[in-house]
């Protein structure tokens, strides 16, 4: 994984000591909370429902035990004792006192970790595949890649006031885990005719309000040419984007106004004018770059400890069907470690549960952990033989459920639990469905699905792209739970389908478990999942299960 340099350490050192007299000058009055605002956001620091909150950067979500243990250690310190995993591959506390923040940045930097440009109207932290240097369906490892558009884009000149937020994803496999078709700009590694690996660029993807897939800008993009391309894209958007209007000042409204075609002519006129600037001079730092990304030495050694494991414990077995994806090197597996015990708030992690994924990354993982966009964490390189010592230690720190991809798996946004923005609950929704579903004893009957949950119409929990979307409104003073069906966030992705009227608070678990249920019975067999099934069918079969007094009074 990357390494600070001598400027990385400086530049993020600086930043510190400039916050921290912003500050001090805030909480003597010399500043207004208006004139704070907007220094606070360049450090990632929100004024939240109930107290501030401050955004870290886990640039792609990659981390190691060093850098675990420190969150473990700001939690406990400076907040209470938890952390919460975002969707955007970051972690947040939702407690810090404002005296303090300077201090928790100090202790990041420490290592190798800050909070630049986790807010603000900027080139957010950028995100990957979660599976990222382990994948077996990987074609390169995509976050050398990721650090290159990090580095270039953190205090870039030309990009610290856009006309909104930025945000990019980059995959390295044609099977999209980065949801890369829902981001400003997305970048999946693909391989020509010749077999020569490059990416396919994305543009005007993201959520929100007005949900848009992105659309291929260029279908094969040599490799040496993404940082100039990818500056040409972001400059004409600095022109083009509105800032009369933030509902509309998104790249995606701008490509929907102008038109691909003509976002294209614009973007390839920008990047004939900049390439040659650059010189070369990022395929050097991308050498470098590469050169600390390097696998890691994988073990030869048998692992039939684990076969035998799985024959004599059934617990281990479902975890292990479910929590493990495959891995390019032979007798080696990608652990995902959920953060979503049934009844538990989507995403939240203790101090303690940090310390002990921090352990086995250290002893059993080669010291990587990863943070998923799916608010889980990865240990991404596990050999097979060390997998019952893992689930041992998983299970007593209570986080060892057996559920990635299943119906409790729920990408939750906070809500209004925390969320100042918020318009209804989003985790109390998200612990009933999943201990409803618990109770029932049908999870794994169930099979894949994909629930998300948003508090608002900014769309932080994804509905728009969960196989069932839950969009939490405020209807008159009571919160209404909008469902959306069949969205995809895969390299498959869409937008899903309102089905009818919202549900209130007390209405909207019943009506998932009738959705769900109802699914069982519209399915072909045990091997039709929920999204297929929905594909196969379209929404009438569900809607009405969802609505049944609707189609009792057209009857």
């Amino acid at each position: 994984m990357y390494k600070y340099n001598d400027f990385d350490a400086a530049f993020v050192r600086e930043r510190v000591a400039q916050f921290r007299g912003q500050v001090e000058r805030r909480i003597d009055g010399s500043l207004t909370e208006d004139e704070f605002k907007p220094l606070r956001l360049m450090n990632g620091l929100y004024l939240q429902l109930h107290a501030y909150m401050l955004r870290v950067a886990v640039p792609y979500g990659t981390l190691n035990s060093r850098q675990m243990r420190q969150l473990a250690m700001i939690a406990d310190k400076w907040d209470k004792g938890y952390g919460h995993f975002t969707t955007r591959q970051n972690i947040q506390y939702n407690w810090p006192e404002l005296k303090d923040v300077p201090d928790i940045l100090e202790a990041l930097a420490d290592v190798e970790m800050h909070a630049i440009q986790t807010s603000g109207n900027t080139i957010r932290n950028v995100t990957a595949d979660h599976f990222a240097g382990a994948a077996a369906d990987e074609i390169e490892d995509p976050r050398p890649v990721a650090e290159l558009l990090r580095q270039w884009s953190t205090d870039h000149p030309e990009f610290q006031f856009l006309p909104r937020k930025f945000k990019i994803a980059v995959t390295g496999s044609e099977n999209d885990r980065a949801v890369t078709k829902a981001h400003d700009i997305g970048v999946r590694m693909v391989r020509n005719a010749a077999g020569d690996a490059g990416f396919e660029v994305i543009v005007g993807g993201g959520l929100g309000r007005t949900p848009m897939i992105g659309k291929v800008l260029r279908e094969f993009l040599p490799k040496a040419d993404l940082l100039p391309y990818i500056e040409a894209v972001v400059s004409v958007w600095n022109i083009l984007g509105r800032r009369d209007n933030k509902y509309k000042s998104r790249i995606k409204i701008t490509v929907h106004e102008n038109g691909i075609e003509e976002i294209s002519r614009r973007v390839e006129d920008r990047f004939g004018e900049i390439r040659g600037g650059f010189g070369g001079i990022d395929q050097e730092i991308l050498a470098g770059i590469e050169a600390q990304f390097a696998a890691p030495t994988f073990a030869q050694k048998s692992d039939a400890g684990y076969e035998a494991a799985r024959l004599a414990n059934p617990a281990f077995r479902s975890w292990s069907d479910t929590n493990l994806a495959a891995h390019k090197a032979e007798g080696y597996a990608i652990v995902s470690i959920s953060l979503k015990a049934h009844g538990a708030t989507p995403g939240d992690a203790t101090s303690d549960q940090m310390r002990v994924m921090a352990d086995l990354a250290e002893r059993y993982g080669h010291d990587e952990l990863r943070v998923s966009h799916e608010q889980n964490i990865i240990l991404p390189h596990v050999h097979k033989s060390d997998l019952p010592a893992i689930y041992a230690s998983l299970r007593e720190a209570g986080l060892a459920t057996a559920n990635i991809g299943l119906i409790s798996d729920i990408i939750a946004c906070p809500g209004m639990d925390y969320c100042a923005l918020a318009t209804a609950r989003s985790i109390p929704i998200a612990q009933q469905i999943a201990e409803r579903f618990d109770e029932l004893k049908l999870e794994h009957e169930i099979g894949a699905l994909k629930i998300k949950i948003s508090g608002c119409i900014n769309a932080c929990g994804h509905h728009h792209v969960g196989h069932i979307g839950i969009l939490g409104l405020d209807r008159a003073g009571v919160e209404n739970y909008q469902i959306t069906l069949g969205g995809d966030h895969t390299e498959t992705a869409k937008v899903g389908e309102r089905a009818g009227p919202g549900f209130s608070a007390e209405e909207i678990i019943p009506a998932i478990e009738r959705l769900v249920l109802g699914y069982l019975d519209l399915r072909l067999d045990a091997d039709e999942t929920f999204i297929e099934a929905f594909r196969r069918l379209g929404m009438g079969p569900f809607k009405a299960v969802l609505y049944p007094q609707v189609k009792a009074d057209a009857a």
